[in-house]
């Protein structure tokens, strides 16, 4: 009895409230987005919202069951989930049934499992199965290079189905690896070469050479006496220049048309509202139609008529927008804020390694949805097919991240009990 009353008290009830509390709007904004007034009960089995009901009853069950699962199951079988991925992301390239381009999913029965969500658990356990291993230091690169391996082996497989989005979310846990001791000048760097990449795209190539030239200059001028500074910036210039010169080149012949389009039509280099910009411009429509307190529940046009394509999945914040309007947009926002930020103190304060690096798994898994999903939806990201967690239409997608934040859960409750 004693141990059953600790373990309930260890539990952190306040991330569990948070994800019912996602979970659940998100099912009601569901509703709103594909309503059909032949169906119009939420819980009818016919319809998406009321198949979403049964992938929450389920996910909630299937959270309690990880809950009651040992501590050492997750971290003794991490390299299994994780093979058994890998297996699955090879298989969905064979029999896999394709829907909108993505050869991702794979049929059993009625049901549709795409495993790329379910790999972004398995890597964020087995990574942080081997961060926190004995001997691992982060800046040698034996370490480094397997740590990067782990990640990569599931991007390339999800790049190849081709689903760009899933494969995106890995880069996010390169922070991870940033936590645990990787220089922040690789980080710093990589932000570099995406600024260049951006202004290369947006201006003439003489004047962002020109602007490159003038910075350095002018660094080397202030730090002139320290001669392993303006050396270290010496080379900096000549990596960045050499990266402008292969812009036109990576964006003409690595990245691919229906990508370049939407980079076009977010930097505002092309616009066209009947095609590329339809989703985002759309989605804009029915976010600014909210006005402050939105239109009210069922009462979206942009909603009711379909205006936005995947309104119950990639783009399900519009309906949040139209209907909720600012001011339940900014609720939502602050209940997903408040879910990264409990993630990041529920690892920060694990005394194991293994729980410690899961939990920054978790949160950078977790925010990279959360912020492109929403930055997708007002146009401040090119267009990226990614789900918002606990909110999107999808088994898969709900079951992934219950599996995520639950592990964590369950981790965090038997923190006192780890050395």
């Amino acid at each position: 009895m004693n141990n059953q009353r600790s373990f309930f008290f260890n539990v952190d009830w306040v991330t569990v409230l948070l994800y019912l509390t996602l979970c659940i709007i998100g099912w009601f904004n569901i509703h709103a987005a594909v309503f059909d007034e032949a169906h119009p009960s939420i819980i009818d089995m016919k319809t998406n919202y009321g198949k979403q009901f049964i992938w929450i009853l389920s996910g909630v069950t299937l959270g309690g069951i990880i809950l009651l699962l040992d501590n050492r199951f997750f971290q003794a079988l991490a390299p299994v989930f994780y093979g058994i991925t890998i297996f699955l992301l090879i298989l969905v390239l064979i029999i896999g049934r394709n829907v909108g381009g993505n050869q991702a999913w794979i049929s059993i029965g009625i049901f549709r499992l795409q495993p790329s969500e379910f790999a972004k658990y398995t890597t964020c356990l087995l990574l942080a199965r081997y961060l926190s291993g004995v001997n691992i230091r982060i800046m040698e690169l034996k370490s480094f290079l397997t740590a990067g391996a782990i990640i990569l082996v599931p991007m390339l497989l999800i790049k190849l189905q081709p689903d760009d989005g899933s494969t995106l979310v890995f880069c996010s846990l390169i922070f991870v690896l940033f936590r645990e001791g990787l220089s922040s000048k690789f980080l710093i760097l990589g932000g570099l070469f995406i600024f260049l990449f951006i202004f290369s795209l947006m201006f003439k190539m003489v004047y962002v050479m020109g602007a490159l030239l003038i910075i350095a200059g002018a660094i080397i001028a202030i730090v002139k006496r320290n001669r392993r500074m303006a050396i270290t910036v010496l080379a900096g210039l000549l990596l960045s220049l050499a990266f402008v010169l292969a812009v036109p080149f990576i964006y003409q012949h690595v990245i691919k048309e229906h990508q370049r389009v939407r980079i076009d039509e977010w930097l505002g280099l092309a616009s066209d509202l009947k095609k590329a910009g339809y989703n985002v411009h759309q989605s804009k429509i029915a976010i600014g139609s909210g006005k402050l307190w939105g239109k009210g529940y069922l009462k979206g046009t942009q909603t009711r008529f379909s205006f936005v394509p995947e309104q119950s999945t990639d783009f399900i914040f519009c309906t949040v927008g139209e209907e909720w309007g600012f001011a339940g947009s900014v609720v939502v926002i602050g209940l997903y804020l408040f879910l990264i930020l409990r993630i990041i103190y529920l690892a920060e304060r694990q005394r194991s390694p293994f729980s410690r690096v899961y939990g920054y798994g978790v949160a950078c898994v977790i925010f990279f949805h959360f912020f492109i999903n929403i930055g997708l939806t007002i146009g401040a990201v090119p267009v990226i097919g990614i789900p918002l967690p606990f909110f999107s239409y999808g088994g898969s997608s709900l079951w992934s991240f219950t599996f995520l934040l639950f592990t964590l859960l369950k981790l965090d409750s038997n923190r006192m009990g780890i050395a």
